[in-house]
């Protein structure tokens, strides 16, 4: 039996700190806050959660807890860290269609509690070098793909993957991160020619389209995608498929933590498009996955079922 849906993203463990102490400053310098630690200094950490994260497993364990038959490709190394998230997917009973290889396992560290924002310190290891041979072709069957963002080796592969998707007719929905999407689309055009859904936050919009007007970079993205959809944080989401704009504000929620929230957000509105509904209600149903994501440590931690998002998303 087909999967419903194969994910292609990196895979990581994510180790979410916070700390009180006063040795940590937030000054602003270039003209942006910076987070400041001294050097030689030993810092005391109040809070330490570990999870696994990147793309590929956010994604794949919000699909599977959605009901939805679910795979994932990654590329692990051969590491303590490689065990812990092949040991998450067997619990999530999603199936592992990746490889393991010499090297290390995706790592990022989360500094949280920073004025309601974060920042991440990431290792890719092996996330960046997935290669055409590492992809079982025969099994890539599934009536959807969903392609978070890989850099390196593995962006290649994505581009092969998504010229074999359009040859079978797979549909693909790509969330590029700015990093990807500051490239422009003449870079992302081997994955955007194949892409049914696009899905980005409000800056990765404005660099993709080359344009700061917020509406009109996602008609000009929509002509080469059926359907657009950009997020903005707390002002909502946007979503526009050529004939008519959709756009939800989402509930007041107290932020704990909003690693993940994107992949959140993404993988929920894409599983209710894949069950049959429109996009107003795929809108609610990333809406409430996010929401529930942000209220507590860990991209995976606080996931919902189908029930639990339908009844959250009224």
């Amino acid at each position: 039996m087909a999967n419903d849906i194969i994910v292609v993203g990196g895979a990581n463990i994510d180790l979410f700190i916070t700390t009180k102490s006063k040795d940590v400053e937030i000054e602003k310098i270039h003209s942006h806050e910076d987070v400041c630690l001294p050097i030689g200094a030993k810092i005391l950490i109040d809070t330490l959660v570990t999870d696994t994260g990147g793309a590929g497993l956010n994604t794949a364990t919000a699909f599977a807890r959605l009901g939805l038959k679910t795979a994932v490709i990654s590329k692990l190394g051969q590491d303590i860290n490689a065990e812990i998230i092949l040991n998450k997917l067997k619990k999530e009973k999603i199936q592992f269609l990746g490889v393991k290889a010499s090297g290390s396992s995706g790592c990022s560290i989360i500094l949280s509690g920073l004025k309601e924002n974060r920042t991440i310190l990431t290792y890719k290891g092996n996330n960046n070098n997935l290669t055409t041979k590492d992809i079982p072709w025969n099994k890539l069957n599934s009536k959807w793909l969903y392609f978070g963002t890989l850099m390196g080796e593995s962006w290649k592969t994505q581009c092969q993957i998504a010229k074999h998707a359009r040859k079978k007719g797979i549909k693909l929905l790509f969330n590029p991160s700015l990093y990807l999407a500051e490239k422009g689309m003449s870079y992302l055009k081997p994955v955007l020619d194949a892409c049914t859904i696009l899905v980005l936050n409000k800056e990765e919009a404005q660099a993709l389209a080359g344009m700061n007007d917020v509406k009109k970079a996602i008609r000009k993205l929509q002509e080469k995608v059926p359907i657009v959809v950009v997020t903005d944080g707390d002002k909502g989401a946007t979503a526009y498929n050529g004939i008519e704009f959709h756009s939800i504000v989402p509930k007041k929620t107290k932020v704990v933590e909003t690693t993940g929230a994107g992949d959140s957000f993404a993988s929920a509105f894409l599983a209710a498009i894949i069950y049959g509904h429109d996009i107003p209600t795929a809108l609610k149903w990333g809406a409430a996955e996010a929401r529930s994501v942000i209220q507590h440590f860990g991209a995976t931690n606080i996931l919902l079922t189908k029930k639990e998002i339908m009844r959250d998303a009224k």
